[in-house]
């Protein structure tokens, strides 16, 4: 992600941003189970989740100060 990608973050309302972050969670779950049965092919959207988590996460704790 560049840095506008951020700048999306960082606009999106608090609530937006919670519901994103339980969608990428969700996400996360399913690639770790799928990784565990080896069905997943493109190991890389794991790191790619875990890094907009992330980005959520600092949005969220701007957000709140």
């Amino acid at each position: 992600m560049k840095q506008k990608d951020n700048q999306q973050f960082k606009n999106k309302p608090l609530p937006e941003l919670r519901e994103n972050l339980a969608d990428y969670h969700e996400k996360l779950r399913k690639l770790k189970f799928d990784l565990a049965a080896g069905k997943v092919k493109n190991i890389r959207e794991i790191k790619a989740i875990k890094k907009s988590i992330a980005r959520v996460l600092t949005a969220t704790s701007n957000n709140n100060q």
